[in-house]
């Protein structure tokens, strides 16, 4: 629900005290049962509530989306959305995007771009794509241009030093590497923005998951480094979002 929409309804006739009363009893939140869906998040932060789907059925999923939808929330984002429960859930909500890589679905519309500044989302390597996606798709879906440079890692440095322009120009940068994860120190001694480091689980067994890139990370000693959970693509986005938008 748009607050001022409903503000200037009610100044112009359009909407009764009665119906706004009604409206603003339930615009903090809405307890649906399996979930007390956030309106008020957008109003407070800036973005949306954002529906986690790992953990949550298809049936409970569907219930809130159609809430949303129903108090006019026009970017509705679903995370960790495994590609093989994608079509139940459009085929009950219908117009649905779907970002295999990401896991990502969007009912609605992505929310207006700032095109004077973008973010640059970078990879150690191929298999840490599906988590930077995670990230670029965050950003794009709430209003961020996004330039991506994957597969730099330090194991071949040129790679990255060739996409060193683009990385100086943007407004902040997403590392993300698993393995040693050294990528997020190299790249923060490289340009004068924020760097979020995104440690991901790729790697053979002494990387234990994720650990050991995660404290990598944690212990850079390149400074301008801000260090997301293993795997968080997610969060990773919408931080480097909240900076581009700043």
């Amino acid at each position: 629900m748009d607050l001022k929409k409903l503000l200037a309804d009610v100044k112009n006739g359009a909407m009764s005290m009665e119906e706004a009363e009604r409206q603003l009893a339930k615009l903090p939140y809405e307890d649906i049962g399996c979930a007390k869906i956030d309106y008020h998040r957008a109003l407070r932060v800036g973005f949306p509530e954002v529906i986690y789907c790992e953990g949550k059925t298809d049936e409970e999923i569907i219930r809130i989306v159609q809430h949303m939808r129903a108090r006019e929330i026009g970017t509705i984002m679903g995370t960790r959305l495994a590609p093989e429960r994608f079509p139940a859930i459009a085929a009950a909500c219908g117009e649905l995007t779907y970002y295999e890589k990401a896991r990502i679905f969007l009912a609605g519309h992505p929310m207006p771009v700032k095109a004077d500044s973008y973010i640059a989302v970078a990879t150690g390597g191929t298999a840490d794509i599906p988590v930077a996606e995670e990230a670029a798709v965050t950003a794009e879906i709430f209003g961020s241009r996004v330039e991506r440079c994957y597969d730099v890692g330090v194991a071949g440095i040129h790679r990255l030093l060739s996409k060193e322009d683009l990385l100086r120009g943007a407004r902040a940068v997403v590392a993300v590497a698993g393995m040693e994860g050294a990528l997020a120190s190299v790249v923060a001694g490289l340009v004068a923005k924020p760097v979020i480091a995104v440690p991901t689980s790729v790697g053979y067994g002494a990387s234990f998951g994720g650990i050991a890139p995660l404290l990598t990370m944690l212990n850079s000693c390149a400074a301008g480094v801000s260090v997301v959970n293993i795997d968080n693509g997610f969060g990773a986005g919408y931080l480097a979002c909240m900076i581009n938008h700043m």
